[in-house]
């Protein structure tokens, strides 16, 4: 349906001191489209279905505009610049951060690095924790080529560190292209191959060849859905054309084993190991299949695949030792237990049992030369368990530097010992190295302290909060000390709760300028999260996704009722999926919010199956072609629950457009839906990145200025004086 071009009105906004005359500027108005869907006998409108054609002209010009006045609107608000410029001092006051190390048996270790003052992550190299640094890749020189930022979306080094593979996409696409360096001699070896954005999963023990997984070739018949579809692993061999790389594992490309479009497929070796690995993801669902085969197989067209798990056995993840393999498993366990099987003749009914349940939540498992590492949290804090192999040592958990979040790397098989990262509400942290010899855990030294990275006037609470049904939410508040609990403190609610996911504590210095301002920072550990386990997880997914929300709102009312704020000095933000946690809370209770942010935001849940990566996300959401699928997925669209003339709070939706995760159209719509609905008079603002996606590869100046524009935006609507624009 077609109808006129967008018009454009004046937006006349009278709150926070604001008058007409400062926006002079013009918000544009999209027009009423209605297209009507019958969902299992229930009509839903949908007023704005042809934004989801990012592609036309019309759809591009009201963005763009929409876009522009944003920007014109917060660039007006004092205070801005200089918040910002005090987020930049705090991030500069790091002299690098450090991320995904990975260290080898020979003792080389890899990582990324971005130094003060540098925009992103590079590829290091050292020989040896103490060794010169070596920078094997930097993405600013595809940058210098194309004109666009680009960043690395993951790498792997062969086993004797001579090679590395790595991934990189420009813009936020996360379309990678994968490329091999000599790591001796900084040459690249043959030409980057194409459609590998979901990684190189092993480094054969030979160290001059490698698995990856591809994606299929799309042509132009094909629907955008099908983009993740039919993907497979292939076996490269240095210095050959991938083009004639065998597949060897994934859809249609084994006799022996079935496996769905859907799903995702990857093979795994490891260097001590005379074995391959194939697991099987049914989409986003964690619950994997896996299957070996002897290394010895690997390129002859018979190769036979043993099943060692299949869905039922609820396995998420697995390690391997000689010849037995450890598995981290819930069934009848939904906090998680450890099990181990025979390689060879896998017997999933006479697993042993290695570690029972507990109360402590397992997290995952790491086999090292001496024992297998497990990691856990246990009522917010993490730790890891060492469990030596044999039985002639007792399991212990292993010395940590502080209470705090654990961040462990699975490296090199033959080391001993773990590398692991920690951090904390209040510290910054860094990467750690536990030595069974001595028994002692040893800071590394790769991640450089600051001046900010531990800040003593913070205080950190752990506060469990009753929700709708009773259940006891946990909740983290972290301020700065010496606040008054008057009702009167600019706060941030944040949370997520999907995909099992934990919302692990974390310290940012660019949150520091936030608790500068009186702002209280916290996080809703909702359900649909992995704070407790399978069934935390169980119970915000699907037909249970009400609870994420309500668990939100619950911790809202509790901030509100023990003074920490109040609803006129509240917002509310959710990353992603997280969009539905705060999208469906202030729809559903905008009176307990003055600012709601949406970043990224999954939003409009019934049409998230038409996009690229709507499939894989059917066993985390649910699918519309079943009666309770759209019930559950009506349920938690945000879009869909916006109504006329409510009083909703000042919003602001930031998206990249480049975003290949939740498409921007769900920001678009949401856009406009509530510029038309609302009656609050508040604003609403469409904050468009257009070199940036979901996040990934996003430079350091484009995230520390979004961040910049929702702490001004947040501190403009709670009124805070230095951050009001005046009258004209």
């Amino acid at each position: 349906m077609r109808g006129s071009k967008f018009s454009l009105i004046l937006c006349i906004v009278t709150t926070c001191g604001m008058s007409a005359a400062t926006f002079a500027q013009t918000q544009p108005v999209a027009p009423v489209r209605t297209v009507i869907d019958d969902y299992h006998g229930v009509e839903i409108s949908d007023p704005y279905r042809y934004m989801e054609n990012l592609k036309d002209p019309e759809v591009q010009q009201w963005i763009k505009a929409q876009a522009d006045y944003t920007q014109s609107i917060l660039e007006q608000i004092p205070g801005r610049d200089e918040l910002c410029k005090r987020i930049e001092e705090l991030e500069a006051s790091i002299p690098a951060q450090v991320r995904r190390v990975y260290r080898l048996a020979n003792g080389k270790v890899f990582y990324l690095k971005c130094l003060s003052g540098e925009q992103v992550y590079k590829l290091y190299m050292r020989d040896g924790l103490d060794g010169k640094e070596i920078v094997l890749v930097d993405p600013e020189t595809f940058r210098k080529k194309t004109g666009k930022p680009h960043g690395i979306n993951f790498f792997k080094p062969s086993w004797d560190g001579k090679y590395v593979a790595y991934g990189i996409s420009q813009s936020g696409t996360e379309k990678a292209l994968l490329y091999v360096i000599d790591t001796e001699t900084g040459r690249h070896i043959g030409k980057p191959i194409d459609r590998v954005d979901l990684g190189v999963t092993a480094w054969l023990p030979d160290g001059r060849s490698f698995l990856y997984n591809r994606l299929q070739k799309l042509t132009p018949d094909m629907p955008v859905t099908a983009y993740y579809l039919k993907n497979r692993t292939y076996w490269h061999k240095l210095g050959t054309d991938a083009e004639d790389d065998m597949a060897v594992f994934g859809y249609g490309a084994v006799r022996s084993v079935d496996i769905d479009e859907l799903a995702e497929s990857y093979v795994y070796a490891w260097p001590n190991s005379p074995y391959l690995f194939a697991v099987v993801y049914n989409g986003d669902q964690k619950e994997i299949r896996i299957y070996t085969s002897p290394l010895v197989s690997l390129g002859t067209a018979t190769i036979q695949w043993t099943s060692i798990c299949e869905m039922v056995d609820e396995v998420v993840d697995f390690e391997v030792h000689g010849d037995d393999i450890y598995l981290l498993t819930h069934e009848n366990a939904p906090r998680f237990k450890v099990i181990k099987t025979s390689i060879t003749n896998p017997d999933m009914a006479q697993a042993e049992t290695v570690l029972p349940e507990s109360e402590a939540v397992l997290q995952g498992i790491y086999a090292a030369h001496d024992a297998l590492y497990v990691q856990m949290i246990d009522d917010g804090i993490g730790k890891i368990l060492r469990i030596p192999y044999g039985d002639k040592e007792k399991p212990g958990l292993i010395p940590l530097p502080f209470a705090g979040s654990i961040y462990t790397s699975k490296s090199d098989p033959r080391i001993e010992g773990i590398l692991f990262e920690t951090t904390s509400w209040t510290d910054y942290g860094g990467f750690y190295m536990y030595d069974p010899k001595t028994d002692e855990t040893l800071n590394t030294g790769l991640q450089p302290k600051g001046m900010y990275d531990s800040p003593e006037d913070l205080v950190a609470e752990e506060v469990k909060v009753t929700s709708h049904d009773g259940t006891l939410v946990p909740l983290s508040i972290i301020y700065k000390k010496g606040i008054t609990l008057d009702g009167s403190n600019p706060t941030l609610l944040m949370g997520y709760g999907a995909y099992g996911f934990s919302s692990k504590s974390f310290y940012e210095h660019r949150l520091y300028a936030w608790y500068e301002r009186g702002g209280i920072y916290a996080v809703a550990h909702v359900r649909g999260g992995g704070e407790y386990g399978d069934a935390w997880h169980k119970a915000g997914q699907k037909s249970t996704k009400p609870n994420t929300w309500k668990d939100f709102i619950a911790c809202a009312e509790y901030l509100i009722r023990k003074k920490y704020t109040s609803p006129d000095k509240l917002a509310g933000l959710g990353t992603s999926a997280g969009g539905i946690t705060v999208g469906r809370a202030f729809t559903e209770r905008p009176d307990l919010f003055a600012v709601a942010v949406p970043r990224v935001g999954d939003l409009n849940s019934l049409r998230s199956e038409t996009s690229a990566n709507g499939p894989p996300n059917i066993p985390e959401f649910g699918a519309v072609t079943t009666e309770e699928g759209f019930k559950a997925l009506y349920a938690m669209d945000s879009y869909q629950h916006v109504t006329d003339g409510v009083h909703y709070p000042a919003v602001l939706l930031t998206q990249g457009i480049n975003d290949p995760r939740v498409d921007p159209w769900h920001s678009t719509k949401m856009a406009a839906r509530l510029q038309r609905a609302t009656a609050s008079g508040k604003p609403v603002l469409l904050r468009i990145e257009y070199e940036a996606g979901h996040g990934y590869g996003s430079t350091k100046s484009q995230l520390l200025n979004e961040w910049a524009d929702i702490y001004a935006f947040m501190l403009w609507q709670f009124g805070v004086p230095e951050f009001q624009l005046q009258q004209e």
